[in-house]
């Protein structure tokens, strides 16, 4: 493992010009350039809020105020992304990028970090958008936003490690690809983004309870809506379950790794 770490460190600039060029050529020909990666969250944030509140004036229970679901589905709707972004990258990064991969010799495992690398700036971008908002809508922010950076890191270990598996999984197997877009459509559905946890069906709450991305998610909401930090023990399990699949996704790759080529 020391050794194997120490490879990817020994092409830690080339997963850094990576990120950079895959960020640069998204506005190669635009003449705003990367401030279109402010721009769209900012509007896409903007039309929650408006529509949200102004018009639908959708409302969280026991919570006074028209903004607040607007709020709560924003910062939902951006840990999600975060998670679904790289799970959905890392599925298929091995095979676009299989024509490198049989070129070029490097460590294999650059590829994923290059993409959790560039959703975390996405992410991050979101973010400052979504905050802007919630200046303009008069939501003022507060120390607790602050353990969003731990939702950030375990979202980031549970998406890592279950995008590799999935990864070189689909490498073997492509109709791996083809489900998780089914299934990860299936879990934001089984995730309180759109909806609150008490306006769901008793039935459904064991299923909620055995749902990791439910208190990840969470975090967020609690941070951003109601200026709360997360109770910390509620989080053993999701931090435990995304430590144990991420280490478990590196020893996978290990004995991997070498077929990873010849099965492209």
């Amino acid at each position: 493992m020391k050794a194997f770490l120490l490879s990817i460190w020994r092409f830690r600039h080339f997963i850094q010009s990576s990120i950079k060029a895959e960020f640069l050529g998204r506005f190669a020909r635009s003449k705003l350039g990367a401030l279109w990666m402010i721009l769209n969250p900012l509007a896409q944030a903007a039309i929650f809020a408006i529509v949200l509140s102004e018009i639908l004036a959708a409302k969280l229970p026991h919570v006074d105020s028209k903004s607040a679901y607007a709020i709560y589905l924003m910062a939902g709707t951006a840990a999600w992304g975060l998670f679904a972004e790289i799970v959905t990258r890392c599925t298929t990064v091995f095979i676009d990028y299989s024509n490198t991969l049989k070129k070029i010799a490097f460590p294999r495992l650059c590829l994923p970090l290059i993409v959790g690398g560039s959703a975390l700036l996405n992410h991050l971008l979101l973010l400052s958008s979504i905050f802007v908002i919630f200046l303009l809508l008069g939501h003022m922010p507060t120390f607790a936003w602050l353990s969003v950076l731990v939702g950030i890191a375990i979202i980031m270990l549970f998406a890592f490690g279950l995008g590799i598996l999935l990864g070189l999984l689909n490498v073997f197997s492509r109709d791996v690809g083809q489900v998780i877009t089914i299934v990860l459509q299936l879990w934001f559905w089984l995730t309180p983004v759109v909806y609150t946890r008490e306006t769901l069906p008793k039935q459904f709450t064991p299923i909620l309870e055995l749902n990791p991305m439910a208190m990840i998610v969470q975090i967020y909401q609690d941070a951003l809506l109601f200026g709360k930090f997360p109770t910390w023990s509620n989080l053993f399990v999701p931090a435990m379950i995304a430590v144990g699949i991420f280490i478990f996704s590196f020893w996978i790759f290990r004995r991997a790794s070498p077929d990873l080529v010849d099965a492209l």
